[in-house]
């Protein structure tokens, strides 16, 4: 995807909208081509309006695709549904779908399958609208997303009055997310509870770093503890108590454990050369609009992590943690 970074010099004055100061640019794009093409625009790390003002030191992002379709279509592709009613669908993504149309990736994904599963029309693109809004209006009922590769529960809204109950519960953190991943390395602790910011890597402006001793960046947490270790391989189980950008990824990365399969944040493996990203949400607990209690979603361990495991353990002695006083290991 097309994308440039500037910094505005640190003797730069005055007052510029953000829309203008990139038009004015050596090779800068137009105002009309923002509107019409920008995916995503940030200063500093966050979106902002084009109106915004530009100040001396700012650092601004401009991601673009020229290819934006003026129309996200209905497509026939199957979906494994584990739950549905008049308001809300559970689907368990399957590994390499993308949840919701973006730059590189307009079609196949699972907000085509769902606007020709409830029979939708077309959503038509609405033009000269901040990026973030246009972007916001061609994903309906998507309230939560997980990454391309990552496998497993996702809900979705199928009307506006589900759409904000989700959103809500997610916003307030009622939501219970649980995943497995196969990682790379044993965690510092066999369990444990990871508070970090989460910033975006200043040597990498499409990745993101666990951070402290900052404000910067988004606050983000996850409680992990260690299932079984094969080798220098680890089975985990995660938590999350929030729901950033890639958190999981960031923070098994910042403990010494990369997700197996992680082409951003790890190494291609040598035992796995082939792996994809080895994390799937397992357990989803939400209450349902409509309902007093709780619903909970349990997906099956995906066929991928079955296969790994089996050669792990032909080549390394199962160890599980026993939890006691002194988390001591033993060896199955």
């Amino acid at each position: 995807m097309p994308s440039f970074s500037v910094q505005v010099p640190a003797d730069f004055q005055g007052s510029l909208r953000l829309d203008k100061y990139i038009a004015s640019l050596p090779g800068g794009m137009n105002r009309s081509k923002l509107k019409s093409c920008a995916i995503e625009i940030l200063v500093n790390g966050k979106e902002h309006k084009l109106s915004a003002a530009v100040k001396a030191l700012d650092i601004i992002d401009v991601q673009w695709d020229d290819n934006v379709p003026d129309d996200i279509t209905p497509e026939n592709i199957a979906l494994s549904v584990l739950y549905e009613d008049e308001n809300v669908a559970v689907i368990d993504k399957a590994q390499g779908m993308v949840t919701h149309p973006a730059a590189g990736n307009w079609t196949g994904t699972l907000v085509n399958a769902l606007l020709y599963r409830w029979g939708r029309s077309s959503i038509s693109r609405i033009k000269d609208t901040p990026p973030s809004l246009a972007a916001s209006s061609r994903r309906p009922g998507i309230v939560h997303r997980l990454d391309k590769d990552t496998s497993g529960l996702i809900i979705t809204a199928k009307n506006r009055d589900a759409e904000e109950w989700l959103g809500q519960q997610f916003a307030r953190r009622f939501v219970q997310k649980e995943y497995i991943a196969i990682v790379k390395g044993r965690p510092p602790a066999l369990a444990g509870d990871i508070k970090t910011q989460i910033i975006r890597d200043p040597k990498n402006r499409k990745r993101f770093k666990a951070a402290t001793q900052t404000e910067d960046g988004k606050s983000a947490r996850t409680i992990y503890r260690c299932i079984a270790s094969y080798g220098n391989y680890s089975l985990m189980r995660l938590r999350l108590k929030t729901g950033r950008t890639h958190q999981i990824r960031v923070h098994m990365k910042y403990i010494g454990c990369p997700i197996l399969g992680d082409a951003v944040y790890g190494k291609k493996d040598d035992l796995f050369p082939e792996a994809r990203l080895m994390l799937h949400a397992k357990k989803l607990t939400i209450r349902l609009p409509g309902k007093k209690k709780f619903s909970t979603f349990r997906s099956a361990v995906p066929d991928r992590f079955r296969r790994t495991l089996s050669s792990l353990k032909k080549k390394y002695p199962k160890e599980v943690p026993v939890w006691g006083k002194n988390h001591a290991k033993k060896k199955r």
